[in-house]
């Protein structure tokens, strides 16, 4: 091919190209491909959509009542009722105005007093506890807390009600809280009547379980006992 010129060579590798496209016979299988109608889709037939015969089927109705008349459904219209609203009005502050604040020397005098009746009590072989009033005892909230020694050893160890008895033999049931370590409903009861104030002093003499003796200590220097 060295003898041939560039143009010469060209045009024989270009006779050469179409004899190997013609031995392929690529021209007639682009010719079939274009003659060729184009397939469906393989995607699912949609069916025809189904239809539900409707039939009219007679209610069945309890024996006990099949001969009777088939009942008729009216709307009535209820007048709705509403209820009045509770009016709690205005709340009123507690009056303290009577109020008593004992002094320190008060305090002293009843808790020396009742500490004497305590050592007299002890002889009895009952566990006895000195409560000096505060005015959360006896104003205030009414609730009074007891040492958690006493509690434990001396009252029940469940929530439940014990009795307090005073020095004429008047008995008062009490809420005591054993988890609060407290009593609570009842005990405003018993010191309003007895007309416990601030500064008294107040001596429980476990007789049982659930029954305590109680003996109080006037912080004013009144006698011992009850009104």
């Amino acid at each position: 091919m060295g003898n041939l010129s560039y143009e010469e060579c060209r045009q024989k590798r270009v006779e050469e190209n179409k004899k190997r496209l013609e031995d392929l016979n690529l021209f007639h299988l682009s010719q079939a491909l274009k003659n060729l109608s184009p397939k469906s889709s393989p995607m699912k037939k949609v069916g025809k959509p189904r239809t539900v015969e409707k039939k009219m089927v007679a209610v069945r109705r309890s024996p006990r009542v099949a001969n009777s008349p088939a009942p008729v459904y009216a709307e009535v219209s209820v007048t709705r009722i509403s209820s009045p609203r509770k009016n709690y009005g205005v709340v009123r502050a507690r009056d303290l105005s009577n109020r008593v604040i004992a002094t320190d020397d008060v305090r002293e005098y009843a808790i020396e007093e009742a500490e004497k009746l305590n050592a007299k009590l002890n002889e009895e072989g009952f566990p006895t506890l000195v409560r000096p009033m505060l005015p959360s005892h006896v104003t205030g909230g009414f609730w009074l807390g007891l040492p958690s020694d006493f509690c434990r050893t001396s009252l029940p160890r469940n929530d439940g009600m014990v009795t307090l008895v005073d020095e004429v033999g008047e008995e008062y049931p009490v809420v005591y809280l054993a988890r609060k370590r407290g009593l609570s409903g009842g005990w405003k009861g018993f010191a309003e009547t007895h007309e416990l104030v601030d500064g008294d002093a107040v001596i429980f003499q476990v007789i049982s379980h659930s029954v305590l003796k109680v003996y109080i200590i006037r912080g004013s220097g009144q006698e011992v006992g009850t009104h």
